[in-house]
């Protein structure tokens, strides 16, 4: 049996596939909590984690290693209990002993690493601040984006985009992204220029390789296949339009691409749910770069910083918060879903 922490973890996933619209990652969840034990590896590993198990994703961790057995074809078993299929809570736990028995060594592997996502849908939240920003200043923007993942939100003005009745971008995009509005639909008029696009992570996905492509599929939750359709659209995308993301601490990273402002662009650096993951002190780096800097802003040399993140996590919704100097004033945009499922606008 395992220890209430543990199962804690699990039950807390369970809830949070709930709230998000995933029904199957909710019973996938309450299922390994009665399979998962000390007899393999990788139960032995989740049970005596070191550190905050919670604040590693350790559960999301094991569900995208499950996950990717799917994708991979590596286990037929466990295929025939996922989705599209339908099984009950019973068949589903027989698979997954099954499936964590035989891959026992790859799952605790997998464990290693942290998760890695890059969720389409939050440019959807996102956009409507970059047409401010667009809007507000007159000038191209160039595009500084930490914890970038594998880059594919840099591509946000390639995407096809609906609020509503209304329409922005490329409707041709194998990316098309509709959230629902809640409230006003968000102002979209103005010329949206990038000049240029930088990112950084800590660990950067390789999505020219297919190891880096299968790592960002198997954290997509298995039954919701269209955010499975906007990632392969925005990855077909990423191979036309390569966008590099430098492997680097976000503190640094931000330091030397501020250095790099010149006068007649926009300089917007932007980040979307990884404020809460970073360490206090390269918070503290960004924030004091971002001030430095700003005292530097003019007119003709405006930067922003944009971000779509919580004020708390448990509020379970994000904030699209917009900074903009001279001056250091923020001003709050809109509410948003943390997947991009809808967007309330109140600027």
């Amino acid at each position: 049996m395992l220890p209430a922490r543990v199962t804690e973890l699990f039950e807390r996933q369970a809830r949070a596939g709930e709230d998000l619209g995933s029904p199957f990652t909710a019973m996938l969840c309450r299922a390994l909590a009665s399979v998962v034990d000390d007899g393999t590896a990788t139960g032995r590993r989740i049970i005596g984690w070191q550190g905050d198990a919670r604040a590693a994703l350790v559960v999301t961790r094991l569900c995208g290693g499950l996950h990717r057995l799917v994708l991979s074809g590596m286990d037929d078993d466990l295929r025939a209990a996922y989705p599209p299929n339908r099984v009950s809570d019973a068949e589903l736990a027989g698979a997954l002993s099954r499936a964590i028995e035989r891959h026992d060594r790859l799952l605790r592997d997998w464990l290693d690493s942290a998760p890695q996502t890059n969720e389409i849908a939050r440019s959807a939240m996102l956009l409507p601040g970059f047409l401010a920003i667009a809007r507000e200043s007159g000038l191209p923007l160039t595009l500084c984006e930490i914890g970038s993942s594998a880059g594919l939100n840099l591509l946000f003005d390639r995407f096809s985009y609906s609020y509503g009745d209304a329409h922005w971008g490329d409707r041709a995009s194998p990316v098309h992204l509709a959230p629902q509005i809640k409230g006003n639909v968000p102002p979209l008029d103005g010329v949206l220029t990038v000049r240029s696009r930088w990112g950084c992570d800590i660990a950067p996905v390789d999505i020219a390789s297919e190891e880096g492509r299968m790592r960002l599929r198997s954290y997509v939750w298995p039954d919701q296949p269209e955010r499975l359709q906007r990632l392969d659209g925005a990855l077909a995308l990423a191979e036309q339009h390569p966008v590099a993301v430098a492997k680097a601490d976000a503190g640094e990273f931000v330091r030397a691409t501020l250095a790099q402002r010149s006068a007649g662009e926009a300089f917007v650096v932007f980040h979307s749910i990884m404020w809460q993951y970073m360490p206090r002190q390269t918070k503290d780096e960004i924030l004091a770069a971002l001030s430095e800097a700003g005292r530097e802003a003019s007119t003709a040399a405006p930067l922003y910083r944009l971000r779509m993140e919580p004020r708390d996590p448990q509020d379970g919704w994000a904030t699209l918060s917009l900074t903009t100097w001279p001056g250091g004033e923020t001003r709050r945009l809109a509410r948003c879903d943390f997947h991009g499922r809808w967007i309330e606008w109140q600027d």
